[in-house]
């Protein structure tokens, strides 16, 4: 996959958030609609039931079989959609920025369609534990960004009425597999009596976060009181954390953060500082916090995954300052913390290389975006 050409990988200190993302719109919208497009290499998550199910992946997933597996497609579609409610720097090139979102539509609307999302939901049905619960998260994040174009006001006002009219069609494809995702959610909380706590996909405290900004507006709003109740059930006790547990080898989430994001989402302002400081008491006193890792191999598609933890934890640490008071001592620490991790991971975003190139850009998007719920 070539990369494309334009903005330079390293910006200035300070450059605000929104102008990084600008900058990277249209190289990120390159690298989705390459991602989501390309059915190889393809690590499928399929159980083989027998010989007869050595079928191509946009056999079993019509809608999402690019982008290397499963929820790589579906978080790269959010991130298609959420590049297209935002301006874009075209480079002094408009006439291709035009161009390249012209293509991001039609690709779009070549992928999200009833037929190809109701075969998506009946693989769901099919498959239970399929993507549980990193991938269902995605899809329920990918619904509510299909609305957002729709919302009235904000930042979304600029939107083409082209792209708006295509979102309302894309988010009634994704209904019937949003529903079938919150049946399968709803089912599974209940059985699920402890949280998964490590830095990969199966963490438990970063799905239902994502579950928690994007239920609502996906039409799902029945999931926000069990998910809710869950985070309280299996986080607010837990006391005594510490920044040197961490990183784990392969993590690209930090179950740290993971889980004080979500508790944010749960918590009053003040309730959430207290709980805070029990959770993180050192992050009372920290010089520096959580600071980047070492990445000995970003070609290797394990250790890769710390590039991706750069961007999450980033992510993390700005929503955390967010929800505590500006003079609070521990806001300074948190955003020094995802300054670095921002500048650590946000190079490799645009690589080249497709073993982070399939990926990496949501996580970007996060970070400078403000998340899902933006």
């Amino acid at each position: 996959m070539s990369t494309p050409s334009g903005t330079p990988d390293t910006p200035p200190a300070g450059t605000p958030d929104e102008v990084l993302l600008t900058a990277r719109a249209a190289r990120f919208a390159e690298v989705a609609l390459a991602n989501i497009t390309r059915e190889y290499p393809n690590a499928p998550a399929h159980l083989l039931a027998g010989p007869h199910e050595l079928v191509p992946p946009r056999t079993l997933h019509p809608a999402f079989y690019g982008a290397y597996d499963w929820h790589s497609s579906v978080h790269m579609h959010w991130l298609l959609l959420r590049l297209l409610r935002l301006p874009w720097d075209d480079g002094g090139e408009p006439e291709r920025t035009a161009a390249l979102r012209e293509e991001a539509v039609r690709t779009l609307d070549a992928h999200l369609t009833a037929a190809s999302l109701d075969a998506e939901a009946a693989y769901l049905r099919a498959h239970p534990w399929f993507e549980r619960p990193y991938g269902w998260a995605w899809l329920l994040a990918l619904t509510a960004e299909s609305a957002a174009p729709g919302d009235e006001g904000g930042r979304d006002a600029p939107v083409q009425d082209c792209v708006r009219d295509a979102a309302w069609r894309w988010h009634a494809a994704l209904a019937p597999a949003a529903a079938t995702v919150a049946d399968l959610l709803l089912a599974w909380l209940p059985k699920a009596t402890y949280p998964v706590r490590h830095g990969t996909h199966a963490n438990s405290a970063f799905a239902l976060g994502l579950v928690l900004d994007s239920a609502e507006r996906a039409g799902q709003p029945q999931l926000v009181t069990p998910v809710a109740e869950k985070i309280r059930a299996w986080y607010l006790t837990d006391h005594g954390a510490a920044g040197r547990w961490e990183p784990s080898g392969q993590d690209f989430l930090s179950p740290l953060l993971c889980e004080a994001d979500a508790v944010r989402r749960v918590l009053p302002p003040g309730e959430f500082a207290d709980w805070l400081d029990r959770f993180l008491p050192e992050l009372r006193d920290a010089g520096e916090f959580l600071p980047p890792p070492r990445i000995s191999d970003t070609a290797d598609p394990q250790i890769g995954h710390l590039l991706g933890l750069c961007l999450s934890r980033a992510a993390a640490l700005r929503a955390l300052a967010d929800a505590l008071p500006q003079d609070d001592p521990r806001v300074p620490v948190l955003t020094a913390a995802a300054t670095a991790n921002l500048t650590a991971g946000l190079p490799a975003t645009t690589s080249g290389d497709f073993t982070t190139d399939h990926w990496l850009a949501t996580f970007a998007a996060l970070a400078l975006g403000g998340g899902v719920r933006a």
